[in-house]
């Protein structure tokens, strides 16, 4: 059996070692911020040992070696190694709350020497954000190549069961992720695909439903009874019927669609659970409701 990898990647404060516990709870042997440079020498002595599940996190730390790990990667496939790079992201303005509540110094900050105390502050968090900017330029081509998870909304236990599902599915077969979301919460910054239906009719409105969600059968019946959800329904199911032959022969391991309402609650929900029951005779699919996980 050919050795499976893990590459886990991101941004600083996304989450990668909540990831990386998940690996080891799953079973991978996990080493975190291992410099690029090791990266092939370390895969050759995991399997001389047989190793068959293997978990690497790099980071911003190893900036100036970053840029060897695509060709890296490309190496080990041609090796035969199932290779499974994912990447957590979150949104700036996220980033810089987990740095400011757990007063960790983002790696590529720099204060100003000789700054006074009224300027400190003003000055760490302008150094924060353009640290953080600077980061995504450094890890954009590693991001271009993996899965995206955006981990700026979600808990670390809801990450954790991501990451598993995610890995639990075949590698062999493009997996299709529908995600349920607020707009009042931001758009998933991981997602391929963004289909607004806030111009659906709104259970919300009707006090029978507002406390209900889009996997009742109340709300189900609602929705189904409106000619305009059947035609987003249908127009959404259309578009990825024609486009997921082309990505899966593009070699994409994962794609995400991610579907919206105002409150994430109703209409998308009920479209996430449509399209993944219909999507899933004949793809690899996990469905995610935002919002209602974090309930």
């Amino acid at each position: 059996m050919a050795l499976e990898l893990v590459l886990i990647t991101g941004m600083s404060g996304s989450g990668k070692s909540v990831a990386l516990r998940a690996l080891e709870d799953a079973g991978y042997y996990c080493v975190d911020n291992l410099p690029p440079e090791l990266l092939l020498s370390f895969v050759a002595l995991e399997q001389q040992a047989s190793a068959q599940r293997v978990a690497i996190a790099m980071d911003v730390r190893s900036a100036t070696s970053l840029p060897l790990v695509p060709e890296q990667l490309r190496e080990l496939r041609r090796q035969g190694l199932v290779v499974r790079p994912l990447f957590l992201d979150a949104t700036t303005d996220t980033l810089v709350r987990r740095f400011s509540e757990t007063r960790r110094r983002h790696p590529l900050s720099s204060n100003r020497p000789g700054a006074q105390a009224s300027e400190l502050v003003h000055d760490q968090q302008h150094a924060l954000v353009d640290a953080i900017e600077l980061e995504r330029e450094l890890v954009a081509d590693l991001r271009e190549q993996a899965h995206v998870i955006d981990t700026s909304v979600i808990r670390p236990s809801q990450l954790q069961a991501h990451v598993q599902s995610l890995l639990a599915a075949p590698i062999s077969q493009l997996t299709l992720v529908f995600e349920s979301f607020a707009f009042k919460r931001g758009i998933p910054v991981d997602a391929d695909f963004v289909f607004d239906v806030r111009m659906l009719p709104n259970p919300h409105y009707e006090p029978a439903l507002r406390d209900l969600s889009g996997r009742d059968q109340p709300v189900i019946d609602y929705l189904r009874q409106h000619a305009d959800v059947e035609q987003m329904y249908s127009h959404i199911e259309h578009f990825l019927n024609h486009w997921l032959e082309p990505l899966a022969r593009d070699h994409r391991s994962y794609v995400t669609v991610a579907i919206g309402c105002t409150g994430g609650q109703h209409r998308s929900v009920f479209l996430v659970e449509q399209l993944a029951a219909s999507f899933g005779q004949r793809w690899i699919t996990i469905k995610r409701h935002r919002e209602l996980d974090l309930g």
